[in-house]
């Protein structure tokens, strides 16, 4: 029988009572609510932090029919029922001060119909600390504060430093009450994707818990392998099935395209909740939850700090740095793996930084193939049906033709790269050979200004040599000089030595030659 998948549902109640499969997060959130007070926990969008903040509020309601045959039902003994303030700020469009004033000032309203208001009480602030002490006061029980995706107008301001800056101050006076209020309160969390550090719930809020690299809390959100093995075991086989794979082809295709998410230093394998249950609601793979948003200002920042593509799969960042964003428009790595297209790889205890690095196919793949319209010029302007293109020519082994559409690649870089160019070329060929690689075998390095290639097929390899201002004849000639082809001498595919020249003032690949 078909089972009821949860996808784009949120809450918890809707969930348990409808009888979509739920994967038992209790007895970690048990252990949140045991071991402290406030929490702050960030995680990439659609990975479960609305429906880990309904599951904590069905939990303060009391409400123990919903958490039948879970964790919870064992480990909780007493069911006490707590007001609850639950702040969603995910519903709106923030486009202008007054669109949070409102947010906020509605909510308020809401609060204040049922627990009382204060005329004297004349701002957002002095409005939610009268509401919070009212709470506390009429139920004679402290008050539990869940804020939901609390940095959305502000993500939503970036780029627009003044509309920016207003959110900031707007929200660090209303976040700010809670430090003010600390005896009225029972539990905080806050979730959302980033941390500014310059709003006040980070400075001042100094008792505030940042769990979002904790390895107590890492599975908290998304699933692990465990969990997917133990609860869609029979959803794998019937997914192998549709798509003519064997059980265990399945699980390593799902590792491949979904896992691969870590939140802390030796955390397990993460795989990403919303392409996994999409692929077991539709029973086919594919790119959903890269599909459900556009990484255009990410690519606009990328472009800003001059940022070099090849570090994407080599990137490094210290534990303070990927806590914050404010640094971004210098430094895009904290907000790129915040955001969930880089996640951690490794850790150096001696230096104490992250290796960094895409989680899986589906992102890296999808990622590299909204960069390169962004990076190179596109005659048809689609994506797809140029790499197709360029793959079937390498695979054909047509040199020539694959060569003559990579130099269209370059046929429009705009003049004000003049000062970039080497690094421009360098981006838009890592692209490039990054998405080729996923259909062939392509081998790419940049040393001291140099950059090598190897592209191998089922039939033929391809050794480049690329030169800025030199000439062709010179980058094949260095192939040959320091027998780049020599480790493939005894292949029996057909190899091809290919010498590229770009020229600064052209703007593009000047020419090349193919011997083979």
């Amino acid at each position: 029988m078909k089972r009821n998948y949860p996808v784009g549902i949120q809450n918890f109640e809707k969930i348990r009572s409808r009888n979509y499969c739920y994967i038992d997060k209790t007895e970690l959130i048990y252990k949140l609510v045991k071991s402290g007070q406030y929490y702050f926990l960030s995680r990439p969008r659609r990975f479960g932090k609305s429906l880990l903040i309904s599951t904590l509020e069905a939990y303060f309601q009391g409400k123990k029919e919903l958490f039948e045959g879970l964790a919870m039902e064992t480990l909780e003994k007493e069911w006490i029922e707590y007001p609850i303030l639950h702040l969603d700020l995910n519903t709106e469009k923030y486009d202008t001060p007054q669109t949070l004033e409102n947010k906020l000032s509605l909510n308020l309203k809401m609060w204040e119909d049922e627990y009382g208001a204060n005329e004297y009480e004349y701002s957002l602030a002095t409005r939610f600390e009268g509401v919070i002490r009212r709470a506390a006061e009429k139920w004679g029980r402290n008050v539990v504060i869940l804020i939901d995706e609390y940095d959305k107008p502000m993500l939503q301001a970036i780029g627009n430093e003044t509309l920016l800056t207003d959110y900031r101050n707007t929200l660090k006076a209303f976040y700010g009450v809670m430090k003010s209020c600390d005896r009225y309160i029972k539990f905080a969390l806050l979730t959302g994707v980033t941390k500014f550090s310059k709003v006040s719930v980070f400075s001042d809020l100094n008792n505030l818990m940042d769990i979002s690299i904790d390895e107590r809390f890492t599975s908290l959100c998304g699933i692990t392998e465990e969990e997917l093995f133990t609860n869609f075991q029979e959803d794998i086989i019937e997914l192998g099935k549709e798509n003519k794979l064997t059980e265990e082809e399945t699980k390593a295709e799902l590792k491949k395209m979904y896992d691969g998410y870590h939140f802390a230093e030796e955390s397990e394998d993460i795989y990403n909740p919303f392409s996994l249950l999409n692929t077991f609601a539709k029973m086919r793979f594919g790119s959903y939850w890269f599909e459900t948003g556009t990484p255009t200002f990410l690519v606009e920042l990328l472009k800003h700090s001059r940022y070099d593509l090849h570090r994407l799969t080599e990137e490094m960042a210290s534990a303070d740095s990927l806590g914050g964003i404010d640094t971004m428009h210098t430094n895009p790595v904290p907000i790129l793996y915040q955001s969930g297209y880089l996640t951690i790889k490794g850790y150096d205890r001696e230096f104490q930084v992250y290796y960094l690095g895409f989680p899986n196919k589906e992102v890296e793949e999808g990622f590299t193939k909204f960069l390169l319209p962004r990076y190179a010029y596109l005659e048809t302007g689609n994506p797809s049906f140029e790499i197709m293109s360029f793959v079937k020519d390498v695979r054909q082994g047509d040199a020539d033709a694959f060569l003559r559409r990579l130099q269209s690649f370059f046929a429009d870089s705009p003049y004000e790269l003049a000062r970039d160019l080497e690094l421009h070329y360098q981006n838009v060929l890592f692209i490039v050979f990054k998405l080729l690689g996923f259909y062939t075998q392509a081998e790419y390095h940049t040393a001291s200004g140099r950059i090598d290639m190897v592209v191998k097929t089922d039939k033929y390899i391809y050794v480049m040599e690329f030169k800025l201002d030199g000439t062709a004849e010179e980058a094949l000639q260095q192939i040959n000089d320091k027998q780049y082809a020599l480790p493939f001498a005894s292949d029996s595919r057909k190899l091809f030595k290919v010498g590229v020249n770009f020229s600064k003032e052209k703007r593009g690949i000047e020419g090349w030659i193919v011997e083979d």
